[in-house]
């Protein structure tokens, strides 16, 4: 007896090991994954990862040209326009070299954007008549025949993204928006699919022959808001996360 009980105590420790090896446990992954939404890992907070939502206050946006927020509301910690007043809004605070990431979806037929070095003037009326931008849209039931240049993720009307990995409207995305000394990168759901450089004879060419000819402050900006579009559809935001780059 007393050997079959070492028979099966090795058995069943061969059997726990054999496990584990075939399973082993990522600390790393399961912190992540536990991590409610609007929060960061105290990996993140190390690599000097900030909020710029936190799920409950839009108390670092302001509407564009604006010194409040309307338009906008906060359900169930994500951030939505409401589309019904066309409010672009805009981080307070201005930034030049920058990491963003956000989660976003959109409604049927919805359309949005990320714009960066978004500046203001007397003589501006929009976010994009100076701000680049990271297009978000319905790529799939837009009622209108869409240019690869206006698909989610391109910078738009300069940059087509490389392939269409977007979600269908009412499912969330993910897009990861690096601007480095004008170097900028686009990501969307984990794939890398835009990356370009701001001010260069290539960009500046770009900018005289098209859509942006008539907008003398269009990519001229090498420090500004982040601004976020109400295109006149509903869009959802949560876990906006930036990382200022030295």
């Amino acid at each position: 007896m007393k050997w079959y009980s070492l028979i099966l105590s090795l058995s069943l420790a061969l059997l726990s090991w054999h496990c584990s090896t075939e399973n082993p446990s990522d600390d790393k992954q399961k912190t992540v994954a536990e991590v409610a939404d609007n929060q960061l890992t105290e990996e993140e907070k190390a690599e000097g990862w900030e909020l710029l939502f936190d799920g409950k206050s839009m108390d670092q946006w302001r509407v564009y040209r604006k010194d409040s927020l309307y338009g906008w509301t906060i359900k169930d910690g994500e951030m939505m326009a409401g589309g019904q007043q066309n409010a672009d809004i805009i981080t307070k605070q201005q930034y030049d070299n920058f990491e963003i990431q956000l989660d976003w979806k959109v409604a049927t037929a919805g359309n949005s954007g990320i714009f960066f070095n978004v500046v203001e003037g007397d003589s501006l009326n929009a976010v994009y008549e100076s701000g680049p931008e990271y297009q978000l849209i319905d790529d799939y039931t837009w009622p209108d025949p869409l240019e690869d240049w206006q698909k989610s993720g391109a910078n738009y009307a300069m940059h087509t993204a490389s392939k269409q990995v977007v979600h269908p409207a009412n499912e969330y995305n993910h897009s990861r928006l690096r601007v480095d000394h004008g170097h900028v990168t686009h990501w969307l759901n984990g794939e890398k699919i835009v990356e370009y450089d701001l001010w260069t004879p290539e960009w500046e060419a770009m900018v005289q022959e098209g859509k942006w000819k008539d907008y003398p402050a269009y990519g001229r900006a090498r420090k500004g808001h982040i601004a976020l579009q109400d295109h006149g559809n509903k869009i959802w935001f949560k876990n906006i996360k930036l990382k200022q780059l030295p």
